[in-house]
């Protein structure tokens, strides 16, 4: 009876590894560009990958924190199989390691979805001698990172129009690599203005580290139903894209997953989003890359003068 036993859990063995129904789960890595560090990375989104571990057979998510630097590195390395960074960011690898957009995150911000976002160019209040994009030359400037968007990129697009040339025209530009460390870079004096992205301000205000009225906004425009101070136009919010080795049917697995998450799951909640919806057009961002000649644009153009 015994030798029955061990004989039937071997043949059931053998159909399970001829089937692919053994227990063993795909791990998938997504990158998160961890603008604010890798402890607020996982914070927020730790709870993503749980979700669609849960909601997906057979696959094992897990989120590996990027700094700005770590983000082509590591996807031209395929150390990751999807990422969510920047929509500029995401227009680099697309161009330069064939990523993919497959979703757009939609933010939640004082009860509203927003799946666009600004740059906002600001001051002190109490600074005359800045009140115009003009009346930044020959002021020192603070920006997060050049490959911010929201956070410099956007702000750039802004000077160029206005015949700007930070490079020429501001008395020095500084990277403060964190929104928080820029808004407080010129709260405290140590430059005279800076960039961040939209809902960085109210966000901080929120959370009682600077007060809204000691600031001035630069450039400041309305968008119908956007609910933040801003100083550019909008773009679409940031993609989860795939690595150009993760296969159609992994992206639309996890496309799927990510469309049944509801405001109140805790993934929503940790995140800050909404939800998700299908990627959106990311062209407007990849024009604004055009016309700056910067990330993929600026190695494009290098390699044809070199040619």
């Amino acid at each position: 009876m015994r030798k029955i036993r061990l004989a039937a859990v071997f043949v059931v063995a053998l159909v399970a590894l001829s089937t692919g129904t053994c227990l063993a789960q795909e791990v998938l890595k997504i990158g998160v560009l961890a603008k604010d560090g890798p402890v607020k990375a996982l914070k927020m989104w730790k709870a993503t990958a749980d979700f669609l571990t849960a909601g997906i057979e057979g696959m094992t998510f897990e989120i590996v924190p990027l700094a700005f630097e770590e983000v082509y590195p590591t996807i031209q390395a395929g150390k990751v199989d999807l990422f969510l960074v920047n929509s500029s960011m995401f227009i680099t690898t697309k161009i330069n390691y064939g990523a993919t957009a497959i979703a757009t995150m939609v933010n939640s911000r004082k009860g509203q979805r927003l799946d666009a976002f600004g740059g906002v160019i600001f001051t002190t209040a109490d600074n005359s001698e800045i009140n115009t994009l003009q009346d930044l030359k020959g002021k020192t400037f603070m920006a997060v990172d050049k490959t911010s968007f929201g956070g410099w990129q956007m702000a750039l697009k802004e000077m160029v129009d206005a015949g700007i040339d930070p490079g020429r025209d501001l008395a020095k530009l500084e990277f403060g690599g964190k929104h928080e460390n820029v808004v407080l870079a010129v709260q405290n004096g140590t430059v005279q203005a800076g960039t961040v992205r939209t809902d960085t301000l109210e966000r901080m205000a929120g959370d009682g580290l600077v007060e809204m009225d000691e600031f001035k906004i630069i450039n400041k425009q309305s968008h119908t139903d956007f609910p933040f101070v801003c100083s550019t136009v909008l773009y679409p919010e940031w993609p989860l894209a795939k690595t150009q080795h993760t296969s159609d049917d992994v992206a639309a697995q996890v496309v799927e997953a990510l469309k049944k998450m509801k405001p109140e799951d805790q993934a929503a909640k940790d995140a800050k989003v909404a939800g998700w919806v299908a990627a959106l057009d990311y062209a407007p961002v990849e024009e604004l890359q055009k016309t700056l000649k910067i990330d993929a644009y600026a190695q494009r153009e290098e390699k044809e003068n070199a040619q």
